[in-house]
């Protein structure tokens, strides 16, 4: 079922970043949340949900408050975030594996995507953080900074930590 694949496809968009003109930078992804399909057979695109490169600094200012902003209140999802951040020593771009299971989500349905996670994670080969998020409490600045480094993070999308 290609519907199963299409993930990785978005995966491997983001992950590799041999982008040399200014509109296929523009074209990246710099998040992308995925659902369960209706059956709950797929991991899909929830259509909609994605921020591209070329919208950071035109029709979105601060991209990891959107993206925050894009998670459901009452249902799970994963997501692969783009972050942006420097240490002392340089700046850096890494993907994040997010697992979004917030308080207010039907039990059930954190169950599935928990036991789904280590599935799509296997698919992205490279990831180096993930992050399990129950509200938005565990998505804040200084949260996300202790996850990518700690102490060694400056600062965070722009902004300091």
């Amino acid at each position: 079922d290609i519907g199963k694949f299409i993930y990785v496809a978005f995966f491997y968009d983001m992950k590799v970043r041999k982008c040399s003109t200014p509109e296929e930078i523009k074209k990246r992804k710099k998040a992308v949340i995925f659902c369960l399909s209706a059956d709950k057979k797929c991991i899909i695109v929830e259509e909609g949900k994605e921020i591209l490169v070329g919208d950071v600094g035109v029709t979105i200012t601060d991209p990891f408050k959107h993206f925050v902003g894009m998670l459901p209140e009452k249902d799970c999802r994963y997501a692969l975030y783009d972050a942006s951040f420097e240490t002392k020593e340089s700046r850096k771009e890494e993907l994040m594996f997010f697992l979004w299971a917030p308080e207010l989500a039907p039990l059930k349905k954190k169950m599935i995507y928990a036991s789904s996670k280590d599935a799509i994670k296997k698919k992205f080969q490279g990831i180096k953080h993930e992050c399990q998020a129950n509200g938005p409490e565990d998505l804040n600045r200084a949260c996300i900074a202790e996850k990518l480094g700690g102490s060694l993070i400056v600062a965070f999308e722009g902004c300091p930590v």
